[in-house]
């Protein structure tokens, strides 16, 4: 498959063809047990994941499933990547990984901004377990390089970051982890594999919350990290199997019909997006607008270098955003006010500063001035769908003028 291009894995690694019938579409096998054969019997239960490999047989839906192992053999090739694990959900890799590569004693260094969820469980959960976690605004190398430890075991980045879309070098952070002995983890789901491959710069892990942009349509929950095979093995052996939280084949089918289309998916977000920023960019109502695709992104020529694909994220301020969030929730028709990302249909949500650092960042002063540089007292998120351009631009237009 690595010969092949992107828009062709998207849709055929991992294919299995029913060999009963012909199927062209992935089956869904939703079995959560299967019958053992005579070899696996004569090995014994003690022939786990993690010792078998990929001679591992089907068992038991929690170790592993048909449906969910072609869209992990698709994930993986589309990241060049040795293998995947999926499972339930974004938050679930997350923690999934984490959980896995540290141990009492261990110390994590973390991008100080990256999904909420995560950020809280590093701060709540991983101390209450012994593991020491740094927070450090990993655009700024020579922060991390002072963060390490002797015992620091990972470096977590996500990028762009959630939500305010700043980027961080990954090659730098890379050469960075391993001269000090550490591994990277990339959380690349704003990203996806169309914009940026982590694993070819140089990082350890991936982690997509696959509920975004590889499903695309907003209706399956999903997560996965990509490595090695090695680690990947590991990590099934010891996350896959133990935390429980192994994807359903239900969701697994749905992402894959997803994942069809992601490379031209991909291409009609990042035009709209650039469409609407540039128009947002010269709205009198707007005083600023962040994508890293427009030259006033702060970090632009490193968006060039990393992303192929700037991607359907953008955010953009107003004054008074809290009474403009209430206009736009009540009056919005083409945009659809809510939480999440990556859909077809465009969303759009407020994120208050101050709430999101009270409630999950925990800044400390210098990085939470850091952020509102780049979010002011708070940014509207905006993941741009498939819709016509022309159509969300008129729709902001009218709510902004209103």
């Amino acid at each position: 498959m690595k010969q092949l291009g992107m828009r062709t894995r998207a849709i055929h690694a991992g294919e299995v063809i029913d060999k009963d019938t012909g199927a062209a579409s992935p089956n869904i096998i939703p079995s959560s047990t299967f019958v053992l054969t005579p070899e696996y019997v004569e090995m014994g239960f003690e022939a786990d994941a993690e010792t078998l490999g990929a001679n591992m047989p089907y068992l038991y839906a929690r170790w592993g499933n048909p449906t969910a192992t072609q869209l992990e053999t698709r994930i993986a090739s589309l990241e060049n990547g040795g293998a995947a694990l999926t499972f339930s959900t974004g938050m679930a890799a997350a923690t999934g990984l984490l959980l896995h590569k540290l141990r009492a004693g261990d110390h994590l260094v973390i991008s100080d901004v990256s999904y909420v969820g995560v950020a809280e469980f590093v701060r709540n959960n991983l101390p209450r377990m012994g593991v020491q976690v740094t927070p450090v605004d990993t655009s700024h190398g020579d922060e991390v390089v002072a963060a390490i430890k002797p015992n620091t075991r990972l470096i977590y980045v996500e990028t762009p970051a959630n939500p305010i879309l700043k980027l961080t070098d990954i090659r730098r952070m890379a050469d960075i982890a391993h001269a000090h002995g550490a591994q990277l983890a990339v959380d690349s789901t704003f990203a996806t594999p169309m914009a940026t491959r982590p694993l070819e710069l140089g990082a350890d892990f991936v982690v997509h919350a696959l509920t975004k942009y590889f499903c695309g349509h907003g209706d399956a929950l999903g997560g996965a990290v990509i490595g090695t095979r090695d680690e990947i093995l590991a990590l099934r052996a010891d996350s896959g199997v133990h935390l429980g939280a192994s994807l359903s084949p239900f969701n697994a089918w749905l992402i894959m019909r997803g994942i069809d289309t992601l490379p031209l998916r991909m291409i009609a977000h990042e035009q709209n997006a650039f469409t609407v920023a540039r128009f947002l960019e010269r709205h009198p109502v707007v005083t600023r607008v962040m994508y890293p695709g427009l030259e006033s992104h702060p970090q632009h020529n490193l968006a060039l270098r990393q992303m192929a694909n700037m991607s359907g994220m953008l955010t953009f301020q107003t004054a008074n955003p809290k009474a403009m969030a209430r206009k736009f929730a009540a009056s919005l028709e083409v945009f659809h006010y809510a939480v999440s990302l990556g859909h077809q249909r465009s969303l759009l949500v407020l994120l208050g500063t101050d709430d999101v650092n009270n409630q999950s960042f925990k800044l400390d002063p210098e990085h939470l001035a850091r952020y509102r540089t780049f979010a002011g007292e708070g940014v509207f998120r905006v993941s741009i769908g498939l819709e016509d351009a022309e159509d969300l631009c008129a729709d902001l237009d009218r709510v902004l003028r209103s």
